[in-house]
């Protein structure tokens, strides 16, 4: 199915509108990082990602109880919104939205009391029919929305919704990402504004169960693409991100599939924005490949969420898998573990070793710092989206305040484990191919 515009309809125009003669991939080895501080607007920090859903209510629950993020704020019938229900997850700065459509017979006009004004029901209605459960929008803060969009679209970035005042010095904008999924503008002209997310929106505190596993932010938002050259190049030239890191399949492929990926950054690299394509002539179809084939085009791959404490979370998680909560691919054989003392055992101790391996996590390291990750099984139907959980330990800076803080990306992004996470992935492939031809 092709890009959807904001009535639902098919889009003419393609995401991906540069040749990308400009750039060309050059794979782990070669790859020099360099940060010129070149973005076109300042990008603060990611503020949220919008999941468009056919139950909002369900589906929020399900991610709060499987997350241990609460509800804590809620724009549905209760609050006076006809249009649509969204409800708010929260933990440290990790912010869910799930949004589904009500009926549009129950108002004359029911998009005037959407709390997301950009929601558009024959939109979702398309998106939600070619996606399934999917991310529609990743949001960003930036200083100024207006300044945000206007120069995105001077630099070639396809609008999709012009800036929007939504009162009390919130504003958002949206443009085409890649596929279905736009990048969202949210800017604040008030400092300490009266609401507990957007306007429109209602505190929820104490409506769900308190839980807490300890996620604090969105580490990255992973895309897939059919062109990873073209779709860079789009990103790129429109909000003025840099690459952050690469790597080809030479770099993490398996003797059966891989992939091409590229990691933009803005300037203070909070926000990270990796891509991947499939790569083709492999034994086996790509995982990106299968991906775009169910997902019927580009989307929001997996969120990687970074925890201050990843046993605890992982702990929790693991109580609730099968309940309720998220299961997660197949731990990588002993010998993993049995290696790991050697690579990490500078880092993490005998105990929590141990417990790497008692919980399935992966370890991997780069020349700053050490990544702890493990990977969720699809979250839906299709073997599309799923949520990566990590800890970044290591490169600890002071800001120009004094003020401590960690390097974005430190310890790279598993390059020494996505041959374990496509062998994962690729035994999970095989029971369903193994039921399909059966």
């Amino acid at each position: 199915m092709g890009n959807i515009n904001d009535n639902g309809q098919s889009a003419t125009r393609p995401i991906t509108t540069t040749t990308g003669e400009d750039y060309k991939l050059v794979g782990f080895s070669k790859f020099v990082r360099t940060n010129p501080k070149s973005d076109r607007f300042t990008v603060k920090r990611f503020h949220h990602v919008e999941f468009w859903c056919g139950d909002a209510t369900n589906t929020a629950r399900r991610f709060s109880w499987g997350l241990g993020m609460p509800i804590v704020a809620k724009s549905d019938l209760s609050t006076g919104n006809f249009s649509h229900a969204s409800y708010l997850l929260r933990s440290g700065d990790l912010q869910f939205l799930f949004t589904a459509p009500y009926s549009p017979s129950i108002t004359t006009d029911s998009n005037s009391s959407a709390s997301i004004p950009t929601f558009h029901r024959s939109t979702f209605l398309s998106f939600s029919a070619a996606h399934g459960l999917a991310v529609r929008a990743v949001a960003v803060e930036v200083d100024d929305v207006d300044f945000a969009f206007s120069t995105s679209v001077a630099n070639g970035a396809i609008p999709s919704s012009p800036p929007l005042t939504l009162g009390d010095g919130a504003v958002i904008a949206e443009v085409r990402l890649y596929g279905d999924v736009v990048l969202r503008y949210v800017s604040f002209k008030t400092q300490n504004p009266n609401f507990c997310f957007l306007p429109g929106f209602e505190s929820a505190i104490g409506e769900s169960v308190p839980l807490d596993f300890g996620i604090r932010r969105l580490d990255h938002a992973v895309g897939n693409v059919h062109e990873l050259v073209a779709a860079v190049s789009y990103v790129k030239g429109f909000t003025g991100f840099h690459e952050f890191a690469e790597f080809t399949a030479e770099d993490v492929g398996t003797s059966e599939s891989g992939l091409n990926s590229v990691v933009l950054a803005n300037n203070d690299e909070t926000v990270l924005i990796p891509m991947n394509e499939p790569v083709y002539g492999t034994k086996r179809k790509s995982q990106i490949q299968t991906f775009l084939e169910h997902n019927e085009g580009p989307g929001v791959q997996h969120l990687a969420l970074a925890s201050d404490d990843i046993f605890n979370t992982l702990r929790e998680m693991r109580k609730r898998s099968g309940l309720g909560g998220f299961e997660f691919m197949p731990s990588p054989p002993p010998t993993y573990y049995k290696n790991l003392k050697n690579r990490a055992g500078d880092v993490l101790t005998e105990t929590q070793i141990k417990e790497c391996e008692e919980l399935g996590i992966l370890v991997d390291r780069d020349d700053q710092g050490t990544l702890l990750q493990i990977f969720t099984k699809p979250l839906g139907d299709r073997p599309t989206i799923f949520i990566e959980i990590i800890q970044r330990v290591g490169c600890m800076m002071n800001d120009d305040k004094g003020k401590l803080y960690q390097k974005g990306g430190c310890g790279g992004f598993g390059k020494g484990n996505f041959s374990e996470l496509f062998k994962s992935i690729e035994e999970y492939e095989k029971t369903l191919e193994a039921k399909i031809a059966a």
